[in-house]
């Protein structure tokens, strides 16, 4: 067994979905996720060995699309706080950013948008984006190392069906 299969072997997994955000330290922390077109910012203060991601739908083009605006700034804002309450500096804070695909050709381009907002803020709040991986049409597993700021994504290469909703016959029984 080689050196880096002993690692992954040994690793905690720390799982997250939308709306959700974890902090990680150690060498044997991981961080993991599903995107489509939602992205995770993935942060962390490589001095001190701390980091963490965020996974968030950031705009939309429904009627809530400010709402949503505002769950991107504050998924935003949690993490980089919650990492700074660990003893993370603001100064030493590197960034990637995965995700934002266009997951249904023809529909909204919500993805493009989710990415452009992300690396937006990392720039207005001075933290460096070092690089990911933004748009495309697939969904994505992504793995984060937070201790290193490491991370690996692997495109989700079957296809998912999305079809209309199928339209209901209603009748005059109510259900409560």
């Amino acid at each position: 067994m080689n050196q880096f299969s002993s690692l992954l072997q040994q690793s905690t997994r720390t799982y997250i979905s939308q709306g959700e955000f974890a902090i990680e330290q150690g060498q044997d922390k991981v961080i993991a996720t599903l995107l489509g077109s939602c992205v995770s910012a993935c942060l962390w203060d490589g001095v001190i060995g701390v980091g963490g991601m965020n996974h968030v739908l950031f705009t939309d083009d429904t009627q809530n699309a400010e709402e949503v605006f505002g769950h991107g700034v504050n998924g935003m804002e949690l993490l980089i706080n919650g990492l700074i309450q660990r003893g993370a500096r603001r100064c030493n804070l590197k960034a990637k950013v995965f995700g934002g695909a266009r997951m249904i050709a023809g529909l909204s381009d919500a993805g493009r948008r989710n990415g452009e907002f992300v690396v937006d803020f990392l720039k207005r709040e001075d933290i460096e984006y070092v690089g990911g991986d933004l748009g495309g049409d697939k969904a994505r597993r992504l793995e984060f190392w937070p201790a290193s700021g490491r991370a690996r994504q692997k495109f989700v290469l079957k296809d998912i069906l999305v079809t209309a909703p199928q339209k209901i016959e209603v009748n005059d029984v109510e259900l409560f």
